[in-house]
């Protein structure tokens, strides 16, 4: 199926749509028992949603991060929330200057003043097996040529309920092909393919969120275990043709 051109909404439409945001998940939280009471503050900046604050367990953070995500106009869902007392660790990849979130552990192939360690992302991530809570991989998979490797590689990284979150430009929209360091296009059906169609014995993602505004596309991936279930159908209907 052809993706059909969408136009970026306006910084006018992106306050109003975040104002809208915040409203309904404010009646959401007041309404739902199982919210009412989590210390987790959510703060919506066109589109996407960020999460700090503290839960008891992940399953927690998860219900909250599932309730969030289940909001129309809602294109992904970020957190740095504490679990059981513990700061998250979260990774910035290709960070450059300029990360998420202070304090983050920064990686690229070149120093910069936000790099605490230098690495090539196209290889292995200088980090051990179930280390890391968070990945960041903000506009940098439009610039590996294999940026599966590096897919992999956070899948190994990641604590189980990790999360991955991707954003890059959308192949329909001219900041793809602009940039002339940008060697791969991605679609909303490059997560589908990520998560349901490579080879057997390769490491298996779960789609906690996707999404598309016109200009890019945004993905928070779960590492799924061997031999766990994959999302059903229902799920996979939000997201993927």
């Amino acid at each position: 199926m052809v993706a059909m051109a969408q136009t970026p909404p306006s910084a006018e439409r992106l306050r109003a749509i975040d104002g809208f945001l915040a409203e309904s998940w404010a009646d959401q939280a007041r309404h739902d028992d199982r919210l009412r009471d989590l210390a987790v503050e959510v703060r919506f900046d066109r589109g996407v949603a960020h999460l700090s604050g503290e839960v008891a367990e992940q399953a927690e953070l998860r219900l909250v991060r599932d309730r969030v995500g289940r909001l129309a106009g809602v294109l992904g869902v970020w957190g740095r929330v504490r679990v059981g007392g513990r700061d998250p660790v979260v990774v910035d990849l290709g960070c450059g200057a300029t990360k998420q979130w202070p304090g983050n552990l920064g990686l690229d192939i070149f120093p910069a003043p936000g790099v605490d360690a230098v690495a090539d992302l196209s290889g292995s991530l200088p980090l051990a097996d179930d280390s890391v809570d968070v990945f960041f991989a903000v506009h940098i998979l439009e610039h590996l040529i294999d940026f599966l490797s590096l897919v992999d590689e956070c899948h190994r990284v990641l604590r189980p309920g990790g999360v991955l979150h991707v954003m890059s430009p959308w192949w329909r929209h001219v900041n793809a092909v602009a940039d002339p360091t940008h060697v791969r296009l991605l679609d909303v059906q490059t997560v589908k393919g990520i998560c349901l169609q490579r080879p057997p014995g390769t490491p298996r993602w779960y789609p906690l969120h996707v999404g598309c505004d016109g200009a890019s596309i945004f993905a928070d991936l779960t590492p799924l275990p061997p031999g766990a279930d994959g999302p059903n159908p229902s799920h996979l209907a939000r997201f993927f043709d």
